[in-house]
């Protein structure tokens, strides 16, 4: 896409092009996604942002430098010294900001899931793909150098034939606590920690039929959930999630071939403690992943594609499909995907 020609410049070099971001939510995970890896991320600059309580605002935007709060996120959306909003937002709420935002003119990372349900996604990608402006699903690790690694363990055959792949991701998360338990809101394990495996899977072996899933549903909200997929080439593939396990296990990524074992730890968030290992009858080796911030890496890719037109790995039409699965997962499970009974949030909600 070619660079917008108000796109602001960055105070250090003003013929630098800088990327403006307004945030629309003090949601916590904004920090870790946004705010801390735009102090290492050159040409990007968090300018504003807009909660449903102004007061929460100004003490996020106090803490965090952020210069200018506005009284509601259509404010914000009509600031004309913004390029692009970071949605983190709940899940019943990104379609419609997503939306909102495209109509204004900007640019959009909203975080994952990227809509609450197939349809809103389906929606959302139509009216993006009309738009000159980038649209990513903050899907950070698909960003990371790992990602790459593993397709070309993959694609070298270090694993003979591939015959199944088993990816979990838990987190504990005290019922009632937090809009995860809310289905309204789109909250459950799936949709959550589940989306992960999901999508990595996905990402390394390509579309998924749904084969059997199991939900543990407490009041319309799966705390805990199995699938089992099925791959092109007779990849059998499992996917667990919980949002409150009976006991604390880390993310892992296991691919099992004819020719030996790899296994991933903290697969989703590699930069921590991540490790890839391979066994196999004759020999094992292990190697570290790359500590580049998964984080760091997706907020680069979104403001060479806002600013350059550089690629978009996390686009809408890639959130479609992983939002097709994950309903029909729901479905397998014998559980409503999220919010399609339920009325669109209120925008100042």
């Amino acid at each position: 896409m070619v660079p917008r020609n108000d796109v602001g410049a960055t105070n250090e070099d003003p013929t630098v092009q800088s990327l403006r971001i307004g945030i629309l939510g003090a949601a916590r995970i904004t920090k870790i996604a946004l705010i801390d890896p735009a102090l290492s991320t050159p040409a990007v600059e968090i300018s504003a942002i807009a909660a449903r309580n102004r007061d929460r605002a100004s003490r996020f935007a106090r803490d965090h430098n952020i210069g200018r709060v506005h009284d509601n996120y259509s404010a914000l959306l009509r600031d004309p010294d913004i390029d692009a909003v970071y949605i983190p937002l709940p899940a019943s709420a990104h379609a419609e900001w997503t939306l909102a935002a495209i109509a204004a003119g900007k640019h959009v990372l909203c975080e994952k899931p990227f809509t609450a349900n197939a349809v809103q996604a389906e929606k959302v990608a139509s009216i993006a793909a009309k738009s000159e402006f980038v649209v990513m699903e903050a899907y950070h690790t698909g960003h990371h150098p790992m990602m790459g690694q593993l397709r070309q363990y993959l694609s070298a055959g270090t694993l003979g034939e591939v015959v199944s792949a088993h990816a979990n991701f838990a987190v504990a998360i005290p019922p009632g606590t937090d809009i995860r338990w809310n289905a309204d809101l789109g909250g459950g394990g799936l949709l959550d920690v589940g989306y992960y495996p999901v999508r990595l899977l996905r990402d390394l072996f390509g579309e998924a039929k749904v084969a059997q899933a199991r939900a543990r549903d407490r009041q319309g909200i799966d705390s805990s959930l199995t699938a089992r997929l099925e791959f092109a080439g007779g990849v059998r593939g499992q996917v667990a999630c919980s949002l409150w396990p009976p006991r604390p296990a880390f993310p892992s990524l296991t691919i099992t071939g004819s020719l030996g074992t790899l296994r991933v730890r903290m697969p989703y968030h590699p930069q921590t403690a991540g490790l890839i290992k391979f066994t196999s009858k004759s020999h094992r080796w292990s190697v570290r992943p790359a500590r580049t911030s998964t984080y760091v890496a997706q907020l680069t890719a979104f403001r060479d594609a806002a600013l350059r037109g550089g690629p978009n790995i996390t686009d809408a039409p890639a959130a479609v499909r992983q939002m097709r699965t994950i309903d029909e997962i729901y479905q397998a499970a014998g559980m409503n995907p999220r919010c399609y009974s339920t009325p669109p949030v209120s925008r100042e909600d």
